[in-house]
């Protein structure tokens, strides 16, 4: 099971169709294209922090924690504001959030302005998910950011294709799991890639 199964099981690839007046099928071909991006910023995060992923547990809390996923979930529209946070503090620009949607465009065939509608509420969903795995996986807040580690090391076995969750032990201390996150089909796909194509469309 990948993460867009995950979500899909969670409705929120639903109730992102149902915001975005949308197929789930179509919500569900983007997701795969985006998702990628999408942790691959937030394995860049994690570098970023001085503490790793105690760090960037910290971050998915000030980003608006579990809290995030019941927005997309709930029954009202989503407001995306948060979700444009999210993707400023991963991306840190507008230009990698538009290459980004113009490269799962390509893959896709999906329009582009319709990824970029969608590329915040999967911000949303994926914060939220993480955040409230991260403190069911520790039972609650931990300064150690065990919880957090230990999520991200059984994700990434599952996504990466690996060792079911709980077997990933080698990324549980660092950021193995979430690199096998980041790669989620096997292809070397990663956002530093995609960093440098909105790096040459800015220049």
């Amino acid at each position: 099971m990948n993460l867009t199964d995950i979500l899909a099981q969670a409705g929120g690839l639903q109730s992102v169709a149902r915001d975005l007046g949308v197929s789930e099928s179509q919500v569900a071909s983007g997701a795969e294209a985006l998702l990628p991006a999408i942790l691959g910023g937030m394995k860049k995060q994690a570098q970023a922090q001085p503490a790793g992923l105690e760090g960037l547990g910290g971050l998915l809390g000030q980003l608006g924690g579990g809290g995030l996923l019941d927005q997309v979930l709930s029954p009202q529209r989503t407001d995306v504001s948060a979700g444009n946070d999210v993707l400023g503090q991963i991306f840190g620009s507008k230009d990698v959030s538009r290459t980004v949607a113009q490269n799962a465009a390509t893959q896709t065939g999906l329009d582009p302005s319709l990824l970029r509608k969608m590329l915040p509420l999967l911000a949303m969903l994926v914060t939220g998910f993480l955040a409230k795995q991260a403190g069911a996986a520790s039972g609650a807040p931990s300064p150690s950011g065990g919880g957090l580690g230990d999520l991200i090391g059984g994700l990434g076995g599952m996504l990466g294709g690996g060792k079911p969750a709980g077997g990933a032990a080698g990324g549980l201390g660092g950021l193995g799991g979430l690199g096998a996150m980041l790669d989620m089909n096997g292809d070397g796909n990663a956002l530093d890639d995609i960093m440098r194509m909105a790096g040459k469309a800015m220049r």
